[in-house]
């Protein structure tokens, strides 16, 4: 598969997780009486991994997010040659999906975008108040956790078939863990999506969600490398 179909696919896939999730937390989170809460917001990231796992995993492998193509290529099974391309269609793919929900949630009488727009923050703009320390720990742990996840399942001594379950799932959990504390990222790409429609806070506050889940990932890569990759010999 050519790098530009593969690099298409990691668009649509963003696309896909950051519209998803995101906008579960935007338009769903609290709507009046029905709405589907913190619960609800982590099952929508999940099942967007999970669903586009199983739709283009066989394309492209179905990355997504910066930090699982670093931890990937980190603990040597991506090219090098593919980060930048495989980056690119990530941002980018977040920013489409972005554009779409402001288009969509903008709509709705009242809507500002000082309610945060599913921003990642920390400090005031944690929902629980959590200040940065406690940001960078949550998010270079969960990421490091969701590589661990995404190496094991995807190991060809794992039982086959069933890694979207396990990768969804484990997003999920995330999200249930991380949510209070920074809304959860463990993906650069799906922090800059929003954050470059609320700007100020949100774009100052982005480098810490881009450089702790690629600390994460990559830490994770050659951690599971180094400890449960059969040796050479």
């Amino acid at each position: 598969m050519s790098i530009g179909k593969r690099a298409s696919a990691e668009f649509i896939g963003t696309f896909w997780l950051v519209f998803g999730g995101c906008g579960s937390a935007v338009l769903a989170a609290a709507f009046p009486k029905v709405g589907i809460g913190f619960l609800g917001v982590a099952f929508a990231f999940g099942l967007t991994v999970l669903t586009m796992a199983f739709a283009i995993g066989h394309i492209s492998g179905c990355h997504l997010n910066p930090a699982v193509s670093i931890g990937l290529w980190a603990g040597k099974r991506f090219p090098a040659s593919g980060l930048c391309p495989y980056i690119i269609a990530q941002v980018a793919g977040a920013i489409a999906a972005a554009a779409v929900l402001y288009i969509i949630a903008s709509g709705q009488a009242g809507f500002s975008l000082s309610s945060g727009f599913a921003s990642n923050g920390y400090g005031e703009h944690s929902p629980g108040g959590y200040p940065l320390l406690s940001a960078l720990v949550a998010e270079v742990v969960l990421t490091f956790m969701f590589l661990m996840i995404i190496m094991g399942s995807t190991d060809s001594r794992a039982p086959q078939g069933f890694a979207p379950i396990a990768i969804g799932l484990g997003l999920t959990l995330i999200h249930l863990i991380g949510i209070p504390v920074t809304n959860v990222s463990v993906n650069p790409a799906r922090s800059t999506g929003p954050a470059l429609f609320v700007g100020g806070w949100a774009l100052a506050q982005l480098w810490l969600f881009w450089v702790a889940p690629i600390v994460g990932g990559a830490l994770a890569g050659v951690v599971y490398r180094t400890l449960f990759e059969p040796s050479a010999e």
